[in-house]
């Protein structure tokens, strides 16, 4: 009786959608350890892991074919894929750390700081008020301008000139990236730059003053005068935060884009 090879068709095509999966799924894996919102410890892991897989079933269509590998070759390859969506978060990440580093220089100069640098095991403070409130705004400003959006087409489209098994973490991508997380710290500091200029000119005055009239209690008078013209320059400075996050996200993207390249 003939028997006709049922299987043998199969085998081949189960192979490669079960390996884009694998591809997709580590990538998309990799974004959400590190990405901004999409990834955040507040989201349940419940959530997180249906976003997940949600994700890999939209982006295995776009995964090329890949030839079969041995077991330490595919895992070496899903470390490479994971690596990618890694690299695509962090830019953005870097984004919320300059938002923060402006939180903490801002908050030292006005005041909000002092328990933590006065008695810094009795206060248990990790970080200042305002590095809170300046992440939360970026995040609002990261939710409005759809920059999620955003990640996702530069992931879906990260398959277009990165196929798969084509990561090497060379010295242009890494150089590449170190100058990109340098310019974060100058990010930081062009935000807090209003408060620290103003705090600048206020200790200088109160320093003139202090000298004039020594009875003067300089130091009180110092912190509610400076905290007072910093919520005044902050509330100025806002106003501004949108076109500048929209600029920094863009380049951010951009960025995340030109290392993944240098990375070929």
């Amino acid at each position: 009786m003939l028997q006709l090879p049922i299987t043998m068709p199969f085998a081949l095509p189960i192979e490669r959608t079960v390996g884009a999966w694998m591809i997709a799924g580590a990538r998309v894996t990799g974004l959400l350890v590190v990405a901004p919102f999409l990834g955040s410890a507040a989201v349940p892991p419940r959530i997180r892991i249906g976003l997940a897989f949600l994700l890999t079933l939209f982006l295995a269509p776009l995964v090329p074919a890949t030839p079969t590998a041995t077991a330490s070759a595919l895992i070496v390859l899903l470390l490479g894929e994971f690596a990618i969506g890694f690299l695509l978060g962090l830019t953005l990440q870097l984004i919320f750390e300059a938002g923060q580093i402006a939180g903490q220089v801002c908050g030292v100069q006005m005041g909000y700081s002092l328990a933590s640098i006065v008695n810094p095991d009795n206060s248990q403070a990790d970080s200042a008020v305002l590095s809170t409130f300046y992440e939360l705004i970026v995040l609002l400003l990261f939710i409005q301008l759809s920059v999620p959006h955003w990640l996702l087409r530069g992931l879906a489209r990260s398959f277009d000139y990165l196929p798969p098994g084509h990561f090497s973490l060379t010295w242009p991508a890494v150089r590449a990236l170190f100058e990109f997380a340098a310019g974060m710290f100058v990010a930081g500091l062009q935000i807090a730059a209003p408060v620290l200029v103003a705090s600048l000119f206020a200790d200088v005055a109160l320093g003139f003053i202090g000298k004039a009239s020594p009875q003067l209690p300089v130091l009180f008078v110092g912190i509610s005068l400076k905290n007072l013209l910093g919520l005044a320059l902050l509330c100025g400075a806002a106003a501004f935060w949108p076109r500048f996050f929209d600029a920094r996200f863009g380049r951010a993207l951009d960025a995340s884009e030109r290392i993944l390249q240098l990375a070929h």
